[in-house]
Order: structure tokens, then C-alpha cells, then sequence
């Protein structure tokens, strides 16, 4: 005769019945508690108590960790790369500027390239240092967890959310901007997403604090500097949060293609908001 394995609840969510417990310390756990070890699964508080804040942010954003960074590595050298081209030749750059900016009423003729291209460009060196140095914190260690394909899918696509926002928030139709903003916003929405999901661990109260206070002080600069294009701003945040929590659908969550596949999706529903709206 088969023995029924008895059912226990969570000790955090006392509503939910499970079977799984904590490979460390015994306490029943459900599936969204449950985070995987190297043996068996492990709570939210062996995990921050063990320091594992690599398992919790993999985890919640789906993926592994592998060593290499290659695509944000190329993002960033392009970028850089542009730049020096555009500062050694006043005539390269104001070609670059003219072209690759995105100025809105050539993006209302149909230069809908002009959404992605101006994320190459940067206006100034205090401007792409910003935007590099974040691009370099924030987004090699998402890679590693989430995948080149998934991570550059994720990118690009709050590049283009980021300048359909700056497009669709213009009222005059004559707004100009450049710059790796949106993607940037964007990176930044993805991990406050996966700190939003881990509020319940160490790692996550922690993580979510830090985001939350930057947030802030970076939607706070448009009060003091106009030149800010706030609307790509929030354009790419929207789309780093929304593209990480579909990332964590079961049917989405183990599977790079699929992520790849939702990221390039919030891409093309952006720009297709800018061919109806």
C-alpha cells in the first residue's frame, strides 16, 4: 500500500498547503518560497542568512549564471565607440545626429529606426559615462542570469519603449533626444522587479530599499535639469518591469527562447502604439 506523504503549509503563507520543505533548516515552504540549491531547495531566510543573493536574483528573474557578458560588453563599446568617432569629427558627429537622433516628426514620416538608433548616441561625455557606467552595473550580472539573447531582447526593447514614450508624450511633435536612457531605465526596472518579487528575503528588502531611493533622485532630475527626457525614462522602466514579470510565468521562466521572445513582444507592442497613436 502506497503511504501518503502528510501536507503541511508554509510557514510564510500559512494558506498554502505543501509537500516541499527546506533542505537546510525543515520548515514547510511553497513554491513561490522555495529557491533552488545545489541539494534540494532552501527558504527566503536560509538563503539571505547564507548569503546567496546570486540564487534569489537568478531565481526571480529565471535563469542561470554563466561567466561571459558579451552583449552588454558590445553594447557598451559601441556606444563608446560612436562617441569618440562623433568627438574626434565635428562633421561625423553632426552626420550621426542628424540621422541616428531621435527627432520626432522624421519618427511621425516613418523614420521609426530613429526610435533605436538614438539610444547609440550620446550627447556629451558626463552623458555617456552616466549612462555606460549604469549600463555597467546593472547589466552584465542580468545577463549572466538571464541569457544574451533574453538580456539583449530586454535592451532593446526598452530602447524602443523608451522612445515611443518620448514620442507619444510630446505634445509640440518637435522634440529631439539621443542617449541610452530607456534601455538604461529599463535594466533598472528589470531589477527592481526581481527585488519587488524577493521583498520578503534580506537580499530583497535590501535591494528594493536601494532601487526604490534611486528611483527617485534619478525621476526627481528633470525638476532641475530640463534638458532630461523624462518620457524615456519611465517608457523604459515600464517595459524592464513588465518584460521581468512576465519572465517569471511558469510557462515563460525556464526557457531563454521564450524570455527572448516576450522582450522583443514589449518592443514591438511599443512600436506599434506609434504607428496607431
Amino acid at each position: 500500500m502506497t503511504e501518503r506523504i502528510p501536507t503541511r503549509v508554509c510557514y510564510r503563507h500559512p494558506d498554502r498547503e505543501t509537500r516541499l520543505g527546506c533542505s537546510s533548516c525543515g520548515r514547510p515552504i511553497c513554491v513561490e518560497c522555495s529557491h533552488r540549491a545545489s541539494v534540494g531547495q532552501l527558504c527566503p531566510d536560509c538563503v539571505a542568512e547564507r548569503g546567496t543573493q546570486r540564487v534569489v536574483g537568478r531565481e526571480q528573474i529565471g535563469g542561470n549564471a554563466p561567466g561571459r557578458t558579451p552583449v552588454s560588453m558590445t553594447i557598451l563599446g559601441l556606444c563608446v565607440a560612436v562617441f569618440v568617432v562623433g568627438f574626434l569629427s565635428t562633421e561625423l558627429r553632426n552626420l550621426l545626429f542628424t540621422y541616428g537622433a531621435q527627432f520626432n516628426r522624421g519618427v511621425a514620416a516613418g523614420e521609426l529606426y530613429r526610435l533605436l538608433s538614438a539610444a547609440f548616441l550620446h550627447a556629451d561625455i558626463a552623458h555617456i559615462m552616466f549612462n555606460m557606467l549604469a549600463l555597467y552595473i546593472f547589466g552584465p550580472q542580468l545577463e549572466r542570469q538571464a541569457g544574451g539573447p533574453a538580456f539583449a531582447a530586454l535592451y532593446l526593447g526598452s530602447a524602443l519603449a523608451g522612445g515611443a514614450a518620448f514620442y507619444l508624450f510630446d505634445p509640440t511633435g518637435a522634440g529631439v533626444a539621443v542617449g541610452a536612457s530607456g534601455a538604461i531605465f529599463g535594466l533598472f526596472g528589470a531589477w527592481l522587479a526581481a527585488a519587488y518579487r524577493s521583498r520578503h528575503t534580506a537580499w530583497g528588502q535590501s535591494g528594493f530599499r536601494q532601487l526604490l531611493l534611486l528611483l527617485g533622485i534619478n525621476m526627481a532630475l528633470p525638476l532641475f535639469i530640463p534638458q532630461i527626457a523624462w518620457q524615456a525614462h519611465l517608457g523604459g522602466l515600464v517595459a524592464g518591469v513588465l518584460i521581468v514579470s512576465l519572465w517569471t510565468l511558469p510557462g515563460v521562466r525556464p526557457r531563454r527562447l521564450a524570455r527572448a521572445a516576450v522582450a522583443t513582444g514589449v518592443g514591438l507592442v511599443s512600436l506599434a502604439l506609434v504607428l496607431v497613436l
